[in-house]
């Protein structure tokens, strides 16, 4: 098959087309034709290389991918050639407590599809029977690739970890990101008021158009100011950051006494520091998040196919076009995700 692979740690051109071995198919095993795989930041840290995280070269990176099943394994039930369907891009071994609770992305096991086994940069990918579910009819390739991953991880973060509640203040940090947008449609669902940081004014623009109460342009802007005069206290109920180091200091001094910090990144850096004082003092919660159960999936797919949620696009490219991608990315040039077709 067809794929675009790296053969060592690098920069994006390390990114190349090559024709590899079509995916193994396991007894429990399904293979999906893929039609469109969108990209997160995990790309770029996996491409870069994370020495907590050993890659088989050559590795095929992506988590977020959508096609039709070719093929299924001896032991596969419920599932047929032909299916349309979605990819859980979180996979765990759905035996332990954690898994049979409901929590499978507190599996000691938990590894991410385009992390830790090949992904949907190529025709084909190989994975769990159960980390695949049905495309909503009516959904687009590209809108069902661009959901999974950040979408997941924004639920989990603001309905289980923060517990956002509806008239609440919600601070959320770098809306232009993949992640970012899905937060401001959830927050909105919710029935929470919403303050959106971006570096420019486009993205902001972008960002009133998915509900967004109020904007910031950290650029031009202090964000922390704006958020007190916005909120008439002295900050928000609840923020949601992924930016990291940039971001944290202020990030604390925008809740409100008794707020919650929810996080599932450090992009920027993960070398922070807290203010004990204030941290008691003021009664703060800091919360750590990493993406959610296949059961939220299921929730988050049917509001999607309802057109309640939306999968945010910047753009379309071909899989050959993925250093491009890439760039874009890192350049932050792109408000929501970037999509490959192959």
């Amino acid at each position: 098959m067809r794929a675009v692979v790296f053969r060592r740690h690098g920069g994006p051109d390390v990114l190349e087309q090559a024709e590899i071995p079509d995916p193994a198919v396991r007894p429990s095993d399904v293979r999906v034709r893929v039609k469109a795989t969108a990209l997160n930041h995990l790309d770029l840290w996996i491409r870069e290389g994370i020495p907590s995280i050993p890659v088989e070269f050559p590795h095929v990176l992506g988590a977020d991918i959508a096609g039709v099943v070719e093929s299924v394994g001896s032991d596969v039930r419920g599932i047929s050639v032909g299916d349309e369907v979605i990819v859980q891009p979180g996979q765990s071994c759905m035996q332990c407590e954690a898994c049979l609770s409901g929590r499978d992305n507190a599996c000691p096991s938990y590894k991410i599809v385009g992390e830790h086994r090949d992904g949907g940069y190529a025709e084909l990918v190989s994975v769990p029977h159960h980390n695949v579910l049905p495309k909503p009819k009516g959904l687009s390739w590209e809108e069902a690739a661009a959901a999974p991953l950040v979408f997941l991880t924004a639920w989990e973060m603001l309905v289980k970890r923060a517990a956002l509640q509806p008239g609440e203040l919600v601070l959320v940090q770098a809306a232009g990101s993949g992640v970012g947008s899905a937060a401001i449609q959830i927050a909105k669902l919710i029935g929470a008021t919403v303050i959106a940081t971006a570096g420019s004014d486009s993205k902001l623009e972008k960002a009133r158009e998915l509900g967004a109460d109020h904007t910031i342009n950290y650029e031009k802007q202090d964000f922390v100011a704006e958020t007190r005069r916005f909120s008439g206290r002295r900050g928000v109920d609840v923020v949601f950051d992924h930016v990291g180091k940039l971001t944290w200091a202020g990030s604390m001094r925008a809740l409100d006494s008794g707020g919650r910090l929810v996080t599932c990144g450090a992009t920027t850096g993960y070398d922070v520091g807290v203010d004990l004082r204030h941290l008691f003092y003021r009664r703060l919660s800091l919360l750590g998040s990493t993406m959610g159960s296949k059961g939220d999936l299921f929730r988050i797919v049917q509001l999607l196919g309802q057109r309640k949620l939306h999968g945010v696009i910047d753009r379309v490219l071909p899989l050959s076009e993925a250093a491009k991608a890439h760039e874009l990315l890192a350049d932050r040039a792109q408000f929501g995700k970037v999509v490959l077709v192959p």
